[in-house]
């Protein structure tokens, strides 16, 4: 499958956008979440950015005051999915202007449509800018 979720989340812990490509009921989200966000967000800038977590390998990546966590299967390739991470948030810089936290708040839908353009049921389908963004500005200037 490739992609098990992706989470962006804030220094402090909290959860701004989260998507699961698998079924996890909301209590294992719950503490899915809050054992890897605590394991990721103690390690140093010295340390690696994968991490193994139960069946997991998770990958992160902090831009500015978000970290971006991509859960994976074992066999993912982890510079792959460093690349899409910056794929992502160099998408977002395109649409909002250097993405920050706010953005992400006020405009979670754009930020899970972005997502859904991306990846399809765990597998990374567009990685166009461009083509990302289309379907975004033509509901912008529709309404």
């Amino acid at each position: 499958m490739g992609i098990r979720f992706i989470l962006l989340v804030n220094k402090q812990g909290q959860t701004r956008l989260a998507q699961y490509y698998e079924y996890l009921t909301l209590e294992e989200r719950r503490a899915l979440e809050g054992e890897i966000v605590r394991k990721c967000l103690t390690r140093t800038e010295q340390q690696c950015s994968f991490v193994e977590h139960r069946n997991y390998k998770v990958v992160y990546r902090r831009y500015a005051s978000l970290f971006f966590l991509v859960g994976v299967d074992n066999d993912e390739n982890e510079l792959a999915i460093l690349e899409f991470i910056h794929l992502l948030v160099e998408t977002m810089d395109r649409h909002f202007g250097n993405v920050c936290e706010l953005d992400i708040m006020f405009h979670l839908e754009k930020a899970h449509f972005m997502l859904e353009e991306m990846v399809m049921n765990g597998s990374i389908v567009e990685t166009s800018k461009s083509n990302i963004l289309s379907p975004i500005q033509l509901m912008e200037k529709a309404s």
